[in-house]
């Protein structure tokens, strides 16, 4: 009964195992709740559980896993060292106008820029390529410049009490200083680069991919591949997202100490 009141309480702080048994009750009643509810064109937890054996038995699957895999990444990290390139230089007056038109940049839609990145690429792959990194650089910048813009005064006076430079200063501070929390921002956007690629895949299925199998599913109105697909992708994007979260903590152990409680 005290855990059950607990629950409901603002600021009241559990223990791990009972978040875990509450996360575990509240997804077996939200699975009960699609089941009763489903029916009709609304695939039920079952049909779509049979759909998710077949898709990941088929021949193809494996090879439209790896395509998405591959864009995703290629995509990721050319974007992070675009992002990292634009947030550190920043910190230099010059360059800031510009690290700030791209922030603004979040607010332009992919749809009426397709044709335009269509003239600059030669082929499907780049525009997929293309697409995804306007995406996702504004994102990162935007997430950057918060992390840099909220340092604390008082460690770039201690650089200065220790005679630094200004280029000493912007190396210690903002690129040592805080590379933790860039590798944080890197985990929390990638979630949009694994959101947008299903989109930009459609533009070019050739190459294959998730997206693709969404989209052929989608036209034949194969609901209960749409929904297994959905649920493939939800599972390794919050895979990614685990294993993201457990590199900080070894690349930076500090961190843990921060988040312990």
């Amino acid at each position: 009964m005290k855990f059950i009141r607990s629950v409901f309480e603002p600021l009241r702080i559990i223990s791990k195992r009972n978040m875990v048994l509450l996360m575990a009750a509240e997804m077996v009643l939200a699975l009960i709740a699609w089941q009763l509810s489903g029916g009709g064109l609304i695939p039920t937890p079952t049909r779509v559980l049979q759909a998710l054996g077949t898709i990941i038995g088929s021949r193809d699957f494996v090879d439209n896993l790896f395509a998405s895999l591959s864009l995703t990444i290629k995509g990721m990290v050319i974007s992070i060292v675009i992002a990292l390139l634009i947030s550190y230089l920043a910190m230099i007056p010059v360059f800031y106008p510009i690290a700030r038109f791209v922030v603004k940049c979040r607010y332009l839609t992919l749809t009426g820029l397709i044709f335009l990145f269509t003239l600059w690429t030669q082929n499907g792959h780049q525009l997929k390529i293309s697409l995804l990194i306007f995406g996702i650089v504004p994102f990162f910048v935007t997430s950057l410049l918060s992390v840099f813009e909220g340092i604390n005064v008082q460690e770039f006076e201690l650089c200065t009490t220790l005679r630094m430079n200004s280029w000493k200063t912007w190396l210690e501070v903002v690129v040592r200083g805080r590379l933790d929390q860039v590798f944080e921002v890197m985990r929390q956007n990638f979630a949009i680069a694994w959101l947008m690629i299903t989109s930009v895949e459609g533009l070019s299925m050739s190459e294959g991919g998730l997206g693709v199998m969404l989209i052929k599913a989608n036209k034949y109105v194969q609901l209960e591949t749409v929904f297994g697909t959905l649920v493939i992708i939800f599972i390794l994007g919050v895979l990614f997202d685990y294993v993201l979260g457990q590199m900080r903590h070894w690349l930076f152990p500090y961190t843990q100490l921060q988040t312990r409680r």
